[in-house]
């Protein structure tokens, strides 16, 4: 049995909104990863799809996804991927789906700046808005904020979520293969497949849940790690061999890859995912960290270089993606962004690393 962490009054907040909605739209973070299309399609097919089995929810709901930009090819297969709205390219009708919402569900992001363009909109409609996350420091803009940072992922809390509000009406949490299958691929993607933020019994718990709704892991693994193209690949192979820095004496290990270096790599998004999980395998590195620079957008100056970080054991790498690079995340995998170029950005980490850095 999961044990109690969520809030009963929090719950209690959030179940009157989700029952009472009727034009949902549920947002997550640019750049959408495992856990953020998890969290996101998963509520997406609990509320309108007929599974969320509660007293006043039998009449349908007008439910939407909504993303900053583009999710990874090797996410495209998630159940209800097809219906999602990007807003980049859509601005139009993703702004008219945004201010007609009667309630906004805020999904593994803690500031509106965090999700670009579609946070302005989202601010602009004073309707309620759920907020469920497990970064650092989360903004407080939400009428009813779920954020546990201790938690494995945002799929984790959704999951508790369900299973809190369900309570109510049943013991036995009822899900569908399809949000089965979204919450789990979040569990694996935000875990580095349980091998980080994963020692906690209820994880287990959940996953044998999700088993038992016939989950098929072998199938989620293989759609998420083996569906690489061949310049996914060769920029792998170019980021370990040219481009990785050793720093023996902190333990740590640094790569950097310029747009013009992405480009020649016909590079989409979520082809640098899980490089920086690569140093780790080497005997005596703790840390690594890639920087990846993305060009200026039109309007703007400079380019965002956008920072991954990863660590192990009880090395903390989410105060130094909080305090310097305006992020955050787990403490052994987090993520920032600085904007300039790419080797201001390499100055700032090579100035800042050896205070936050465990040497031992």
């Amino acid at each position: 049995m999961l044990s109690s962490v969520l809030d009963p009054q929090i719950v209690a907040q959030a179940e009157a909104l989700l029952r009472q909605t009727q034009k949902p739209v549920i947002f997550t973070h640019i750049a959408p990863d495992g856990d953020a299309m998890g969290s996101s399609l998963a509520m997406y097919h609990w509320l309108c799809k007929g599974e969320w089995r509660m007293a006043n929810s039998e009449s349908s709901k007008s439910v939407t996804v909504v993303v900053p930009n583009a999710y990874p090819d090797f996410l495209a297969w998630m159940p209800g991927a097809e219906s999602i709205v990007v807003f980049e390219g859509n601005e139009e009708q993703a702004s008219r789906i945004i201010a007609e919402a009667d309630l906004h569900i805020c999904l593994d992001f803690n500031d509106p700046k965090r999700i670009g363009p579609v946070g302005e909109k989202l601010l602009l409609n004073p309707c309620p808005k759920i907020l469920v996350d497990h970064h650092l420091n989360p903004v407080s803009f939400a009428t009813v904020a779920i954020s546990h940072p201790e938690a494995s992922s945002t799929c984790e809390l959704v999951y508790r979520l369900m299973a809190d509000i369900q309570k109510s009406q049943t013991d036995e949490l009822c899900l569908t293969n399809a949000i089965a299958t979204c919450l789990y691929t979040g569990l694996m993607t935000d875990t580095g497949n349980f091998s980080y933020n994963s020692n906690n019994p209820d994880l287990y718990e959940m996953i044998a849940g999700l088993l038992r709704a016939g989950v098929n892991k072998d199938e989620i693994y293989n759609a998420v790690f083996n569906q690489w193209s061949p310049d996914r690949l060769r920029l792998t192979g170019y980021c370990l061999y040219r481009k990785m820095r050793l720093f023996p004496e902190h333990h740590l290990a640094v790569i950097a890859l310029s747009h013009a270096e992405l480009k020649e790599f016909h590079f989409k998004s979520g082809d640098t995912e899980g490089i920086v999980n690569l140093p780790l395998q080497i005997r005596d590195v703790y840390y690594s960290i890639l920087l990846r620079e993305e060009p200026a957008k039109p309007g703007t100056t400079h380019p965002r270089i956008k920072f991954s970080f990863r660590s192990q054991g009880d090395r903390p790498v989410n105060v130094y993606a909080s305090e310097v690079f305006r992020g955050g995340g787990h403490m052994n995998a987090s993520g920032g962004e600085l904007y300039g170029s790419l080797q201001s950005a390499m100055n700032r980490l090579l100035a800042t690393y050896p205070k936050y850095l465990k040497k031992e």
